[in-house]
């Protein structure tokens, strides 16, 4: 059984500030080292309820993140961008389960730590008129393959926000309490940790009993709406073939299948720069 983890930064035990996943500024080397901390939770809960192999996507900025020197050494690295399926690279070539470390919740949300989807210029994504951030977004691009998310850890409006999506058998490790963009109640990695590695394990054993999530499918043909901070943005990423400025800062694009919509909107989202 193979488990791809797909691994972000601001979702991360003890992460609160943008400084902390800048890889400019000191503090990042730190959080680096707490983020290969979390995975090495993860990949020990997979191997321990019964994954045979295990790979790593590091999807947080230039994906050059985790500490490959402290990697669990039973665990393959995704590493660099862009890669073709940047967040989750390597779904498609035999895996049988997802699991999101580190994930955030969506832009605009109350209460979590580091807000976003994707980027900046982004101030909401709807997919079939459905509001959702990365952790849908990159859901549906491991349905596309028929890959379900099994466990998510990162903030508790993350996690209510992936059962809202993927339904209440996901596993979940609350590794934070937000309580404002940038401020929470934070975990000590010891109990981060723990807390990874079991509902990583639980996880595994659900999907090889049958009770995990479902793949999230998204139904045919799919209109993807982008709103952006500002109209000179959107004026961008309309320049783009197929893509149409509906209203205000927002531009649509219809695909016929998730994986072109998801390099469709890293290409509507690099034009508005």
């Amino acid at each position: 059984m193979k488990i791809l983890i797909a691994a972000d930064m601001e979702g991360i035990t003890g992460v609160v500030h943008w400084d902390q996943v800048n890889p400019s500024h000191p503090e990042y080397s730190r959080f680096r080292k707490l983020m290969t901390a979390d995975v090495n939770a993860a990949i020990r809960g997979a191997f321990a309820g019964g994954a045979t192999s295990v790979v790593v996507t590091d999807g947080h900025n230039n994906g050059r993140n985790i500490l490959i020197e402290e990697l669990d050494a039973r665990a393959m690295l995704n590493s660099g961008s862009p890669a073709p399926l940047s967040m989750v690279q390597g779904v498609d070539d035999g895996v049988d389960g997802v699991m999101f470390v580190g994930y955030h919740g969506r832009m605009g949300v109350v209460n979590a730590i580091l807000d976003h989807t994707w980027s900046e210029s982004v101030s909401g994504l709807w997919i079939n008129d459905r509001a959702i951030g990365e952790s849908g977004l990159n859901g549906a691009v491991c349905g596309h393959f028929d890959v379900p998310v099994i466990m998510a850890a990162g903030d508790q409006t993350l996690c209510a926000e992936v059962r809202e999506i993927f339904g209440n058998t996901i596993e979940t490790a609350q590794v934070k309490k937000a309580v404002g963009r940038m401020s929470a109640e934070c975990l000590s990695p010891a109990a981060s940790a723990s807390l990874i590695e079991e509902a990583a394990k639980r996880a595994v054993i659900n999907l090889r009993s049958g009770k995990a999530p479902k793949p999230f499918k998204i139904s045919k043909p799919i209109k993807m709406t982008l709103e952006f901070a500002q109209s000179e943005m959107a004026d961008k990423a309309a320049l783009m073939p197929g893509a149409t400025r509906t209203m205000d800062q927002h531009v649509e694009y219809f695909a016929d299948d998730m994986v072109t919509t998801y390099l469709a909107f890293r290409v509507l989202v690099s034009l508005a720069g």
